[in-house]
């Protein structure tokens, strides 16, 4: 598979299944996290998919498109464990979360991925749904859309 076609699984399976987890969620209570900005894409629909929700977004450095810039009370600039440790102590409760951190480096990202999961699992709501393309733990994994191959995304339950 080329590098683009590739890209467009990702990025089809990305949006198939913020739209499922939104599904998901509808009528119960928290906010949105998108761990990792990075250009804004997966930001941005959130906010045309969840119009009424806080979406808190956590990433190193801002550099998103200017039309995808959070508000600066829902923006944590800085390493994702003393930012989620912050939501934490705010008393923050998240019903869906977007994982989305990453070097490009597959065995550094998983790494990553494990020893946040603990901290990620600290503002999850009971119950709420986490999409990530990096395995996490301490979490229930759930099937996805169908749409969606299992190796591509993953799904859990908190």
């Amino acid at each position: 598979m080329s590098r683009l076609d590739s890209m467009l699984r990702r990025f089809t399976a990305q949006r198939d299944g913020l739209n499922w987890a939104a599904e998901q969620i509808a009528g119960q209570a928290g906010d949105a996290l998108d761990l990792g900005l990075g250009n804004g894409r997966t930001y941005d629909h959130l906010r045309e998919i969840m119009p009424d929700r806080r979406i808190w977004v956590i990433d190193r450095v801002l550099q998103c498109h200017p039309s995808c810039i959070p508000p600066k009370e829902d923006y944590l600039e800085g390493e994702a464990e003393p930012m989620l440790n912050k939501l934490s102590q705010m008393g923050v409760k998240v019903i869906l979360a977007h994982y989305d951190f990453g070097s490009g480096i597959k065995e550094d990202d998983v790494a990553e991925a494990a020893r946040l999961s603990p901290m990620i699992a600290s503002v999850m709501q009971p119950g709420g749904t986490l999409i990530s393309g990096q395995p996490l733990v301490g979490f229930e994994q759930i099937k996805g859309p169908d749409t969606i191959a299992p190796d591509r995304y993953m799904f859990y339950r908190a």
